[in-house]
């Protein structure tokens, strides 16, 4: 960036105080010209770089030889602490950035040292002194969208879906997409494809009823909702909903595989990313856990919950679903991401989708049919012993069934053996660099009653230690043999994104609060920076107004597992301070 200072320079100041931490101070807040989708691009215009959610960047200025080089540029604060998960977006010489709730959004002059702001959208301050909306492990939000138009797109965690000039601010128009009165809130990033933005929903643990929607780029106008739970007519589905599973045939299963009316307050949101193939042009997507974690108020295959959607864009019709965790008891849902790759898995090509699930296995799918290709374990798991391809379903282990007396020891624990926090794929590695999170559980059903805006949760989970002394890995993983690579271990659990570049990189965050970059052939640790809290964003990668190379991730501690009573939050305290800082790296 022309001019970019030597030292950290810190707008609207965002002060280093030795031994104290960092002074985060209100800012104001900024745009560029529109990009194209090429995935040669050196812009971050989408949530996942790319609607394939690789996170993969073309940028190979930065290698394991030069990486060393690399240091913080300038620094920008929120002004707000809590969970910053998401990761910024780049278009042109402009960055785009969403705070947690109230989820200010402000755009920063890339072209400029230090990253001046350009413009802030701010809620009215009457939203902003509301009671935090009812989120379900904090109050983040996952991501921007933007539209070559020249709109930013923006859930809020109220629920609303909003469009802004991205080079002035300006609010276009607004539509309530979900209702936080009912516990429904907006975390997961918009998907931008064609003129449509899709949006799903949160708040599974408050007994909402799932659902994906999209609406016109536009105008904000609804062109269709499909829900998760339900007829056939309102899930948008013709006929079975994966032929090859004797388990997915028939009609309006997502209410005979519910005792009475729960599937009314089935969960099964969907609060993930959203991938794209415009070949097949076709989206994917995971749906959360059933409503009640305890599994005596809705006996049966609970369809579909914790399951793969595949839906025609310009319709919502579905192409296909298939579930991976039917009746789950264990809170474990399927809403992390899934990654298109064109894979040679036993010397046939496959176009694949690969999804690392919450309950420990890697699954590849075909992505045009929504059939099993593999699916091995990558975690701690001792809940099923495999998962049996024929049918597609778990083969489980009795004594890690959830009951009213408690469970022991289950692994993984609800929050996953790999959370929200996205992989990354390397096409140049032929790897995938997946965060982990080595935590089991203890469970309990609780009786548990339906009121809308409150918790539907009926258990009490406690977190533990999965075996061995590290609580979180990086793992390189290879779809195409189902090994892994290499990995590396780290004391906490891994809960941020990572970022995979064509110079032979890989970078993620820690929950201490360290940013690594990783030699991606070895997993050797190259380089290292203390950010001021911990990492649950995503790091990316851009190329500046001058064509260098730079990177940038959020900090900001939260999320469950910060959360006090679960079980780890003594483990976790007092390892970082609060924050909401974002820090830009240069050579």
């Amino acid at each position: 960036m022309p001019g970019a200072p030597p030292r950290l320079t810190l707008p609207r100041r965002v002060a280093w105080l030795a031994g104290v931490g960092w002074l985060l101070t209100l800012p104001a807040a900024a745009v560029a010209q529109p990009a194209g989708r090429s995935t040669s691009s050196p812009d971050w215009a989408h949530p996942g770089r790319d609607h394939s959610l690789t996170r993969f960047s073309p940028l190979a200025e930065l290698t394991p030889a030069t990486v060393t080089g690399l240091r913080p540029l300038w620094a920008f604060s929120t002004g707000t602490l809590r969970a910053h998960e998401g990761n910024p977006l780049v278009v042109g010489s402009t960055m785009f950035v969403q705070s947690p709730f109230p989820n200010s959004i402000f755009a920063l002059d890339l072209a400029q040292p230090g990253g001046p702001v350009i413009w802030t959208h701010s809620v009215p301050t009457a939203v902003a002194r509301l009671p935090m909306p009812a989120g379900c492990c904090d109050v983040g939000n996952r991501g921007l969208g933007y539209h070559p138009s020249g709109k930013i797109l923006a859930t809020l965690l109220t629920g609303d879906l909003i469009a802004l000039d991205a080079k002035t601010g300006r609010e276009l128009w607004r539509t309530k997409h979900a209702d936080h009165r009912v516990g429904a809130t907006a975390p997961g990033p918009p998907l931008v494809v064609k003129d449509l933005v899709i949006v799903g929903t949160g708040g599974a643990e408050y007994g909402v009823r799932g659902y994906l929607a999209a609406y016109d780029v536009t105008t904000g106008q609804l062109k269709w909702r499909g829900y998760h739970t339900g007829p056939d007519a309102e899930i948008l589905l013709e006929g079975d909903g994966n032929n090859h599973y004797p388990s997915h045939r028939g009609r309006d299963l997502g209410v005979s595989t519910w005792p009475g009316d729960e599937w009314k307050r089935g969960g099964g949101t969907a609060s993930g990313p959203i991938s794209y193939d415009p070949e097949l042009n076709l989206i994917f997507y995971g749906t959360d856990h059933p409503g009640s974690y305890n599994p005596a108020v809705r006996a049966g295959d609970n369809k579909w919950t914790a399951a793969i959607f595949a839906r025609v864009p310009e319709t919502g019709r579905v192409k296909w679903i298939t579930q991976l965790t039917p009746h789950d008891e264990w809170g474990y849902d399927a809403s992390n991401e899934n990654i298109v790759a064109d894979l040679a898995i036993g010397g046939v090509a496959t176009k694949a989708l690969v999804h690392f699930d919450r309950n420990g296995f890697a699954y590849v799918i075909d992505r045009a049919s929504g059939k099993l290709v593999s699916a091995e374990r990558f975690g701690p798991v001792n809940w099923a012993t495999r998962i049996d391809l024929p049918t597609g379903v778990p083969i489980r282990e009795s004594r890690f069934r959830v009951s009213t007396t408690k469970t022991t020891g289950v692994c993984p624990g609800a929050i996953g053996a790999k959370g929200l926090a996205p992989s990354a794929f390397s096409p140049v590695a032929g790897l995938f660099f997946v965060p982990i999170l080595n935590v089991c559980m203890d469970i309990q059903a609780t009786p548990v009653s339906y009121t809308p805006g409150r918790p539907y949760t009926g258990a009490t989970i406690r977190f533990s230690r999965g075996p061995g002394p590290q609580l979180g890995r990086l793992v390189a993983w290879s779809a195409a043999t189902a090994t892994v690579a290499w990995q590396t271990t780290e004391a906490l659990p891994v809960t941020s994104g990572v970022l995979a570049t064509a110079g032979g990189l890989v970078f993620y965050g820690t929950m201490e609060g360290w940013l690594k970059a990783l030699d991606a052939k070895t997993g050797l640790e190259l380089w290292r920076f203390k950010t001021p809290s911990g990492i649950v964003g995503n790091p990316i990668t851009f190329a500046g107004p001058d064509g260098r190379q730079y990177v940038a991730v959020l900090s900001g501690m939260g999320g469950w597992l910060a959360t006090p009573g679960n079980g780890l939050f003594s483990t976790l305290a007092g390892i970082t301070n609060p924050g909401g800082v974002l820090t830009v790296f240069g050579r």
